[in-house]
């Protein structure tokens, strides 16, 4: 399996027209992004409440995306494009576990990928002058291996 392979199965290769998966992450984003909005003023630049934060934007991106039809073959390669529109079947659901462990992947990747806009912040407020970015970068890591391992485990 090469890089591309990996990284489109991992990213995009579970895009496809969901809505009730597409609800869960909109409802899940904005439970994420409510912890980070309703944390206290001064622990809200902290490493946990900014992962919260980051996880928030991956999850609300994952949702519109498997909320809309047009999404239907991201992430496919063109064999696989060929054979989902010449059959009707549309791919099964995935298990409890298999779409839990999707779920920390997602979250894990916005603070595993979005990590750099801590220097946006850090340009807007100076007073902010270590933000903590490798720790952020850290626990990104972690949850993305994490879901990915939990995945790996859980599929057939």
């Amino acid at each position: 399996m090469s890089i591309r392979e990996f990284l489109l199965e991992n990213f995009a290769g579970d895009l496809e027209y969901h809505p009730r998966c597409g609800a869960l992450y909109l409802f899940l984003a904005a439970a994420s992004a409510s912890f980070w909005i309703f944390s206290e003023s001064e622990a809200k630049f902290t490493t946990i409440p900014i992962v919260f934060g980051l996880g928030s934007l991956t999850l609300l991106t994952k949702g519109i995306f498997l909320l809309r039809k047009s999404s239907e073959g991201l992430g496919l390669t063109e064999n696989e494009l060929a054979d989902l529109s010449a059959s009707a079947n549309r791919k099964n659901l995935p298990s409890i576990p298999a779409q839990a462990a999707q779920i920390v992947q997602d979250f894990g990747a916005g603070s595993l990928l979005l990590w750099p806009l801590l220097n946006t912040g850090k340009d807007i407020d100076p007073s902010w002058a270590d933000p903590p970015r490798f720790r952020i970068f850290a626990i990104g890591a972690v949850l993305f291996s994490f879901g990915w391992l939990i995945r790996r485990l859980t599929s057939n």
